[in-house]
């Protein structure tokens, strides 16, 4: 795990380099959205998602000037999803990665714009030319993100999670409930990867097949988390999900049947990897640095 978490270091200052040439610090009023911004992405997160776009572009040779910005497109939609999330009207948290969240920061307004541009900023990088040279491998990216981000992906499990009843999703429930909130970014960072890299339709199915098991495994592992960990550890409350009586894999599993299913999750995901040989190990290497992070 040690030479992982170098590559995972390596590969995070180069999406922090790009990301901050992205947001070019302004004056006047535009400012201070754009301060924001750079207060919700810049200087934090392991950049798990464009880590697996990345590794994934990697595996066909990929210039790494493209899978880059495919990376820090998908981690600004993260990065706008968490601002969101922080707000009073959803989660109403002041802590995100161990400092004060944008609109404890800031104020509601400017997080709210915050997120909103970096949304549209995604898209915007996804657009140019510089992504690839073929407008029609563009699209596809686009595309798979704007399914990944919208109503049938991350915001419709959002709005689940709002306003379900969520004590008393089964274990079906909280699965696809997980499966839309956590795992479709996860999904579209490798499959992503797989795009720009040039990956055919059974390539990229593999890729797909290996983020949705590693996006479950993820999800549990963070409620495993939630439960045993402290606030300064997490960078962010810890005990939530217990104190809100959500239905969990804990809750529903127990301690020792989640991390079962983690641990069997991430051995499937990375035979799906298999037909890949030797170019997969740093996708392989993701899936055993999730099951092992400690926040």
């Amino acid at each position: 795990m040690t030479a992982f978490s170098e590559t995972i270091k390596e590969t995070a200052a180069l999406v922090e380099t790009a990301l901050d040439e992205f947001l070019p610090q302004r004056d006047g009023p535009l400012g201070r959205v754009v301060d924001a911004m750079r207060w919700g992405s810049l200087d934090g997160g392991k950049r798990l998602r464009p880590f697996l776009a990345i590794a994934a572009a990697d595996m066909f040779e990929t210039p790494r000037e493209r899978s880059i910005r495919v990376g820090c497109a998908v981690e600004m939609i993260h990065c706008y999803s968490l601002i969101h999330d922080d707000l009073p009207a959803m989660d109403d948290s002041d802590l995100r990665r161990g400092r004060p969240s944008v609109h404890k920061k800031f104020d509601d307004a400017t997080a709210i714009l915050a997120g909103d541009a970096l949304l549209t900023q995604a898209f915007e990088i996804l657009a140019e030319a510089d992504t690839h040279p073929d407008g029609n491998i563009r699209c596809a990216i686009a595309l798979e993100l704007a399914r990944a981000s919208g109503k049938i992906g991350m915001v419709g499990g959002q709005m689940i999670d709002i306003y379900a009843e969520q004590k008393d999703f089964d274990l079906a429930g909280v699965t696809e409930l997980q499966r839309l909130k956590t795992g479709a970014l996860i999904r579209f960072s490798a499959v992503g990867g797989g795009i720009v890299g040039g990956a055919s339709d059974d390539e990229v199915a593999a890729l797909s097949a290996y983020a949705e098991d590693l996006g479950l495994a993820f999800q549990i592992v963070d409620d495993i988390l939630d439960a045993t960990a402290d606030a300064e550890t997490l960078g962010k409350p810890a005990g939530q999900d217990a104190e809100m009586d959500k239905a969990t894999f804990i809750k529903l599993m127990g301690m020792d049947g989640a991390k079962s299913k983690a641990s069997a999750l991430v051995e499937r995901c990375k035979s799906h990897l298999d037909r890949f040989g030797a170019a997969a190990e740093p996708l392989k290497g993701a899936a055993d640095f999730v099951f092992e992070r400690k926040s």
